[in-house]
C-alpha cells in the first residue's frame, strides 16, 4: 500500500476532491451512506464550497452554521506520491448527542470507488486513531452495517472491541469500540 496522510481540506486539493465527489456519484448512487465522513461534500455546490464548510465545522461556535450538532475534523487521505484524494474520514470532537452516542459514533469514512480494497480504509482509521489521540480522546465509538463486511474488517484491524448490534431504522447496526493508546502519564 502507498502511504497517505491525513490533511484538512484545502483549496490545492480542489480539483482532487471534485474528482473523488464526482467517482462517489457515479459508483456509489445506489448506497446511501455513500458519503459517510464526508460532511455536505454531497450537496456542496464546489469544492470551494465544501472546504468552507468543512472549516465552520471544527469549531463549537460555527457547527451549528453548516447543520452539525457537534464539531469534528475533516481530513482528506492524500496518497504521498502522486497527491491524490484517495477518501475522506472526519472525528467528531465528542458524541454528546443522542444520535452519535447511539449508532453515528466518532468518525465515517469513504474510500474512493477506483482506490477501495488497497488498505486506506485501515490506515485512515489508524491516522485518525492518532488524531483522536492528539485532542485527548480516549475510546472512539464506530459503527457499521452489518453486512458491510469490508468495514468492519477495517475497524478490528484497527483494535475494535464488538459492544453489541442495534436496530436503527431497521437496519442492523454493530457497534464497536477502539481505546486510544496513551502512555502512562501521557493525558493526566
Amino acid at each position: 500500500m502507498e502511504q497517505i496522510l491525513l490533511i484538512e481540506p484545502q483549496k490545492m486539493y480542489a480539483d482532487e476532491i471534485w474528482k473523488f465527489r464526482q467517482e462517489i456519484l457515479e459508483c456509489d448512487a445506489e448506497n446511501e451512506d455513500q458519503f459517510a465522513g464526508c460532511l455536505l461534500l454531497d450537496v456542496s455546490k464546489s469544492s470551494e464550497e465544501w472546504i468552507k464548510i468543512c472549516e465552520l465545522g471544527k469549531n463549537e461556535e460555527t457547527c451549528g452554521d453548516v447543520g452539525m450538532n457537534v464539531p469534528a475534523h475533516t481530513y482528506l487521505a492524500v496518497c504521498r506520491k502522486d497527491d491524490k484524494v484517495v477518501g475522506v474520514i472526519d472525528l467528531r470532537h465528542h458524541i454528546n448527542h443522542p444520535v452519535l452516542g447511539t449508532w453515528g459514533g466518532h468518525c465515517g469514512y469513504s474510500v474512493r470507488p477506483s482506490e477501495r480494497g488497497k488498505g486506506y480504509a485501515k490506515e485512515m482509521l489508524r491516522l485518525n486513531i492518532q488524531n483522536a489521540k492528539s485532542m485527548g480522546i480516549e475510546k472512539i465509538l464506530i459503527t457499521c452495517d452489518i453486512e458491510n463486511a469490508a468495514s468492519e474488517k477495517v475497524i478490528l484491524a484497527n483494535g475494535g472491541v464488538y459492544e453489541k448490534t442495534i436496530d436503527v431504522d431497521g437496519c442492523k447496526m454493530k457497534r464497536y469500540w477502539i481505546t486510544v493508546p496513551f502512555r502512562k502519564g501521557e493525558n493526566e
